[in-house]
């Protein structure tokens, strides 16, 4: 397995090597670690820290030097035969240097740190982690700053079953699930009074046909207030991930990205499974 982690060696970034690696300690995974440097370029925006931000005086002894510290610190403290590193630097925008990655390593999952879903839900589509995640054609694994590895015990799946669910959304929801033998939570927002259509019907019978062997069980919320639904069911499950498909994007804008007066503690605390066709 090939694990590509972007890196601007903030904490936000350790933090998501240290999940990384908490995460995958029973398989064996090639991480690329990864810091995108263009000097053409001023996107620096403070929303985003730990994805691969831009150096503001490029060096590539230094950051050469840096990738080697930040490989032997991690082997250091997590050592493994399971797990190797190699590093690179990329020369580009940061979302060509992702996608340069994804191509020549056969990358299957990013793992990357953000400041929490507050750093991301502003103008989302104009942000590094927010690009990733949209634009990206590869599951990705948002870890917030404020998360601390826990076992995935129970991931939820919010849904609204209006997407039929592609091979390689289920069979990466699946694969997350067996790491560590999780519980799956499937998790219908939408109004309770209101029946499902034909088409929402039958993505459901298909998602319980291809999660037949995941322990998992179907649940409601109602989405009156969706953000206070979604973090009700997390406290009340004990959450330990989110998943979800970029790919209906009004939904998932709608729980991870729309600005909203509340703090939502599962915005800033839990780590975001993106799911992709």
């Amino acid at each position: 397995m090939n694990v590509l982690i972007p890196t601007d060696f903030s904490e936000n970034s350790w933090n998501a090597i240290k999940y990384a690696v908490s995460l995958l300690k029973e398989v064996r995974v090639t991480f690329h670690l990864l810091h995108v440097n263009n000097t053409s370029t001023t996107e620096m925006g403070p929303e985003i820290q730990g994805s691969g931000t831009l150096l503001a005086t490029p060096d590539k002894i230094k950051v050469t030097a840096q990738l080697h510290e930040l490989k032997n610190n991690i082997i250091t403290q997590y050592s493994s035969n399971k797990h190797t590193y190699k590093t690179s630097i990329e020369y580009t925008s940061f979302i060509k240097g992702v996608r340069n990655q994804i191509f020549e390593n056969e990358i299957g999952l990013i793992i990357m740190g953000t400041k929490g879903a507050s750093g991301i839900k502003k103008y989302t589509l104009g942000s590094n982690a927010g690009d990733v995640i949209t634009k990206v054609k590869c599951p990705v694994l948002v870890i917030p700053e404020n998360a601390q590895y826990e076992e995935p015990k129970h991931i939820a799946f919010p849904t609204d079953f209006n997407l039929l669910y592609k091979e390689r959304i289920v069979k990466t929801l699946k694969s997350v699930t067996q790491l560590h033998n999780s519980f799956l939570h499937v998790v219908h927002v939408g109004n309770k009074t209101v029946s499902l259509t034909d088409t929402q019907e039958k993505n459901k019978s298909f998602l319980t046909y291809s999660l037949e062997a995941v322990q998992h069980k179907f649940h409601s919320c109602n989405s009156l207030d969706l953000e206070e639904s979604i973090q009700n069911f997390v406290e009340r499950k004990q959450i330990n991930m989110i998943a979800m498909v970029a790919k209906n994007l009004n939904f998932f804008q709608r729980i991870l990205f729309r600005p909203t007066v509340k703090k939502m503690s599962y915005q800033t605390k839990i780590p975001f499974l993106v799911l992709h066709e």
